[in-house]
C-alpha cells in the first residue's frame, strides 16, 4: 500500500507538471509511425487489413500447430508477451497483435474503443487469419476483450487464459465511465520518461525487473502519433457493467492467473472470477504485480502450459 501511494503521488505531480507547463504541439503530434515502425517491426511482423483497420500481428510458430491469441493490456503492445511467445512457439502458432489504439496499429479511425468493440475485434482479427477458432489470452484490457468474446462465441474459444483482466466495477467505472484527471491526459499525449518509470514501478511489483529496454519502448509505443489521444478516448469509453451473467456463460476451460501484488486490479477480482466462471481455476503468484506475464514469464507460461497440455490430453482421452 505505502508504495502505491507514493508511485501515486510520484505519478500526479510529473503529469500535472505536464499540464501546467504546457502541451506543446510537438508532443501532442507524438513520435512518427515510420520511425517506430523502422525500429521495431521484425521478419515476424505484417501489418493487415482488419475490419478497415490496418493491424500490426506478429506470428510465430507452425502454421499447423494449435493457435493462440495473445492480446496486451492498455497502454502497452505485444512486446509484453516476448516471454510467453519464446516458450510457446514451438508447440502452438502463436499470434499477436497490437490492439486499436496502442503498439504500432496505431488510432482506429472508427474509433472502436468501448470493451464490448475490442471485444467483437477478436472475432474479426480470427477471420482475418481465417481461424474458426483458438485459444485466447489476455491480460488487463486484453483479459477484458477475451472473456467477453468468449462469452458470446463459446464455440470459437478452446480455452481461455486470463492474467488480471478486467471484470467488475472499479475505481469509478462502472455502467458509466470514470472521470478521467487532466493529469491523466497529460500524462497519456506527452509520456515523459519519469512518468513511464513511475507507471512502470506502479504497475510491477518488483521494480528490479524493470529494464530501460522495456521502459523504452513502453514510452515509444505511448507516444506513437495519434496513440494517446486515442488512448484518452478509451477511457472515455471504458465501462465495467456488472459482468456476472456474461460470465456465467463462458463454457471455454478457464485458467486465472493473478500476481499477489497487483495493485491494479485486486486479487480479490480473481477470485470473484474464479467462482463465476464455471471450473475456472485461479493461480496467483507472490510479489508479482499486474502484467504477471511479463514480470514472471517463466513461472507463468509454465503454469498455461500444464494447462492446455491437460486440455489436450483430456481431449485425446475422450475420443478414444
Amino acid at each position: 500500500m505505502f508504495k502505491r501511494v507514493l508511485i501515486a503521488a510520484l505519478f500526479l505531480i510529473i503529469t500535472s507538471a505536464a499540464l501546467i507547463g504546457g502541451l506543446t504541439w510537438q508532443a501532442a503530434q507524438g513520435v512518427s509511425a515510420v520511425a517506430l515502425e523502422n525500429r521495431y517491426v521484425t521478419s515476424s511482423d505484417r501489418f493487415i487489413d482488419i475490419a478497415g483497420a490496418r493491424v500490426r500481428v506478429r506470428e510465430e510458430g507452425s502454421p499447423e500447430a494449435p493457435a493462440i491469441i495473445l492480446i496486451h493490456g492498455f497502454t502497452h503492445s505485444l512486446e509484453t508477451w516476448d516471454g510467453w511467445a519464446a516458450s510457446l512457439k514451438s508447440d502452438y502458432r502463436v499470434i499477436r497483435y497490437d490492439i486499436l489504439g496502442h503498439g504500432l496499429t496505431g488510432p482506429d479511425l472508427q474509433e472502436r474503443y468501448a470493451p464490448q468493440e475490442r471485444a467483437e475485434f477478436v472475432g474479426s482479427v480470427l477471420d482475418a487469419l481465417d481461424l474458426d477458432n483458438a485459444i485466447i489470452a489476455g491480460n488487463s484490457l486484453g483479459g477484458l476483450a477475451a472473456w467477453r468474446f468468449a462469452s458470446e462465441n463459446r464455440a470459437r474459444v478452446d480455452a481461455l487464459i486470463l492474467i488480471s483482466p478486467g471484470a467488475f466495477p472499479l475505481n469509478g467505472a462502472s455502467d458509466k465511465p470514470a472521470d478521467i484527471p487532466a493529469a491523466m491526459k497529460a500524462y497519456l499525449l506527452t509520456a515523459p520518461e519519469a512518468g513511464v518509470r513511475a507507471s512502470a514501478e506502479y504497475i510491477y511489483a518488483d521494480d528490479s525487473k524493470i529494464t530501460e529496454v522495456r521502459l523504452k519502448i513502453m514510452r515509444d509505443m505511448i507516444r506513437r502519433e495519434g496513440n494517446g489521444a486515442a488512448m484518452i478516448k478509451s477511457l472515455e469509453e471504458f465501462t465495467l457493467p456488472d459482468p456476472t451473467e456474461a460470465l456465467n456463460r463462458i463454457m471455454a476451460p478457464t485458467l486465472i492467473l493473478w500476481g499477489e501484488g497487483d495493485i491494479i486490479i485486486p486479487i480479490e477480482q480473481g477470485r470473484r472470477l474464479e467462482q463465476a466462471i464455471s471450473g475456472a481455476r485461479l493461480l496467483s503468484y507472490a510479489s508479482v504485480g499486474h502484467a504477471a506475464q511479463e514480470e514472471a514469464p517463466a513461472e507463468t507460461v509454465a503454469d498455461a502450459i500444464v494447462f492446455l497440455k491437460g486440455i489436450e490430453e483430456s481431449a485425446e482421452v475422450a475420443a478414444q
